[in-house]
């Protein structure tokens, strides 16, 4: 029999009422983190380069040559440009002036008319910067300059407080925004990070030459810091400032400024003694870590250019194999800057330069350029070449080494190293390696380890520097060799992420000076070959306990000076609270509580002991496996890269073989050292 059709019960209603619409710059304050990423400190940061980029879009438009940036007491920062002033009349759309249109109207301002808005190129969010830097600000004012007068409008969380107002007159023309993010927003603070600023946009005017940026720090009473850039070589003296702390192998930067079409190309290198590649590729001043099609047009360009001059001079003969794109990269530094209007980007991050016709235009620049660089410059064009054919010598080293040290199926698992204790899970999404230093800390990690889900490599001793050394040569390296084999996704050419046997790959080295430096050779080793691996989130460093704080079975670990001496007054604490609960009663006697008889005692405070973890072989594998590789409770640090300029540098002056920058660097940053075991 069949049964009769019945109605769903649905809780609850659902129709038009019930559809919320988010009016003004309401949906900003709803979703921040859709309009600027995040909340923390790069959300923060997003603020200020919002202000900023309108800026410098007036300054690439012609309108504009000084700039300045002021951070000032309560979280306040202020941006001012000399350029038009936005306009202060009645919009005739929106019926308030054209002023509270754009801070107060997403989507609304001057870069949609194409070239008939004094726009043609431009870097900012289209409209969408300053009204969403307004709805995150507790307090907003803008002053604007222009026409013989001086104007002034103020709001909070994105509404006016009133008209713009006429308060003076002016000589002037320009445009300057006050605000203050919002505390109930950027929670994790609003203060902003002055030496984030300084680097940000001493990179932008390198980037906008015949800029003047004035970045002042006005935050702390009766201090004033100021710094002033102006650079007139462009990109040019960018990469004079990336190779400041490098050997230059030629004296002359290649500097190339050209419209091919719509593209306004300007691109300069320099090839140094280092044996990686450190390129900066940057559209309308918004930087693209990915590259993207400007990238690809100059890298063939180059390897093109190279080969027909290297063959035509006879640096290259008949049976000589052409120079590989990784041979000609191989110690260059280069800036990339392409200005078009209205470019497109793979992703909402603008990592990567999609729009195809920039590739042709950026080819066709920088082979003319080159070639004739080349021509005009033959010392310099000698030194480039000679430092190429024996970056393609050392690559068929390498390949040789590569090939003899991986064959036969070594990543499938059939040959791991001995000294690897593998896991038996197959699955790397779930597996982690753990890289630990010395056959002691290697057996207690061993022993205490998770056998489904982690995997052991020790170390003996300090791995090479591969700072200073060629790939053939780092596969030379048992340890290297080793890794390399473990990690399961070969390296130089022949990388394959895909084959990554671990997603986390974890550091875990001493507390001490042996343990950091073995640290820093393996994070130089990741960052210069392995850097898909930071990038994408798999290196870890351990963080395994200082102390050992004990009283009696009471036992609690330590990870810092101020947790130890914390734990040392609980227990204390709790000792007095102990005896004064017995106190009075006659019946009972209070008796000290043994010491641990296994600790290895380095002091006692009040009965409590207290030891100092020099190494990971002092531990057994209990604690080893309680305080530093339970997944459950263990504290362990991911490695990223925030400013890969800064890192290349940073990795260059500690690892690098020059000794004046090292020294410098350590008598500067000395007295940051709390500390230090020698």
């Amino acid at each position: 029999m069949a049964k009769k059709d019945e109605k769903k019960k649905v809780s609850g209603a659902y129709g038009a009422e019930q559809i919320s619409v988010l009016e003004g710059l309401e949906p900003v304050r709803k979703r921040p983190g859709m309009y600027i990423g995040s909340t923390g400190p790069d959300g923060l940061f997003h603020l200020l380069r919002e202000i900023a980029d309108n800026a410098f879009d007036e300054a690439m438009a012609g309108h504009a040559d000084e700039i300045a940036v002021t951070l000032l007491p309560d979280d306040y920062v202020s941006v001012f440009d000399n350029g038009r002033g936005i306009p202060v009349d009645k919009h005739p759309k929106t019926k308030v002036s054209a002023l509270e249109t754009v801070m107060t109207v997403l989507h609304a301002g001057g870069k949609f008319g194409g070239e008939e808005s004094g726009y043609k190129i431009s870097g900012g969010l289209h409209g969408v910067g300053a009204s969403v830097v307004n709805a995150l600000s507790e307090h907003l004012e803008v002053i604007v300059e222009r026409d013989g007068g001086m104007y002034k409008q103020e709001y909070k969380a994105g509404k006016p407080t009133g008209e713009v107002k006429k308060i003076g007159t002016s000589k002037r023309h320009g445009t300057t925004v006050t605000f203050k993010p919002d505390r109930t927003i950027f929670t994790e603070g609003t203060s902003f990070d002055y030496q984030r600023v300084l680097d940000h946009y001493r990179q932008q005017c390198y980037l906008t030459k015949g800029i003047k940026l004035i970045a002042i720090d006005e935050r702390v009473k009766g201090q004033h810091d100021a710094y002033a850039f102006y650079f007139e070589g462009g990109v040019a003296s960018y990469v004079r400032h990336l190779n400041h702390k490098k050997q230059p192998k030629h004296e002359n930067v290649f500097f190339v400024e050209k419209q091919e079409g719509k593209a306004e190309i300007a691109i300069a290198l320099q090839y140094t003694e280092d044996f990686t590649e450190t390129l900066y590729a940057f559209t309308n001043n918004i930087i693209n870590p990915e590259g993207g099609t400007h990238v690809q047009g100059f890298r063939a360009a180059v390897t093109r250019v190279l080969n027909t001059y290297a063959r035509n001079k006879g640096y290259l003969k008949e049976k000589d194999d052409n120079l590989s794109g990784e041979d000609v990269r191989e110690g260059m530094t280069c800036v990339i800057s392409v200005r078009y209007p209205e470019p497109q980007f793979e992703g909402q991050t603008k990592g990567k330069l999609g729009t195809p016709e920039v590739r042709g235009a950026t080819e066709a620049v920088m082979g003319d350029a080159f070639a004739t660089f080349l021509e005009e410059h033959p010392k310099d064009a000698e030194a480039i070449i000679g430092k190429c054919v024996l970056a393609q010598r050392a690559r068929a080293a390498a390949r040789a080494a590569r090939d003899t040290v991986l064959r036969k199926g070594a990543l499938e698992g059939l040959t791991l190293p001995g000294k690897l204790a593998d896991c038996s899970n197959r699955s790397p999404e779930a597996c982690e390696l753990f890289i630990v230093e010395g056959d002691s800390a290697g057996g207690s990690a061993k022993m205490g380890r998770n056998r489904d889900i982690q995997a052991i490599l020790p170390l003996r001793g300090k791995i090479l520097n591969v700072e200073r050394a060629r790939l053939d040569r780092m596969l030379g390296s048992e340890q290297i060799k080793n890794l390399v084999i473990a990690l399961g996704t070969n390296v130089g050419e022949m990388f394959d992420m895909s084959k990554l046997r671990y997603h986390k790959v974890v550091i875990m080295t001493d507390a001490d000076v042996d343990g950091a430096h073995i640290r820093t050779l393996l994070l130089t080793l990741f960052y210069r070959y392995f850097p898909q691996l930071i990038q994408q989130g798999h290196v870890y460093i351990a963080q395994p306990p200082l102390f050992r704080v004990a009283k009696g079975k009471n036992v609690k670990y330590a990870y810092s000076d101020a947790e130890r001496d914390k734990l040392v007054e609980e227990f204390i604490k709790m000792k007095e609270d102990k005896a004064k609960a017995k106190k009075g009663k006659t019946d009972e006697v209070e008796e000290e509580e043994p010491i641990d008889a296994e600790e290895e005692v380095v002091k006692t405070v009040g009965g409590v002991a207290i030891q100092r973890y020099k190494g990971l072989g002092e531990m057994n594998p209990e604690q080893l496996w309680e305080t530093t590789m339970d997944p459950s409770v263990r504290m362990m640090k991911i490695v990223t890269v925030e400013d890969a300029q800064k890192a290349d540098e940073v990795f260059d002056v500690l690892m690098g073989s020059e000794v004046a920058p090292r020294k410098k660097f350590i008598q500067t940053n000395a007295k940051h050292v709390k500390n230090l075991d020698v």
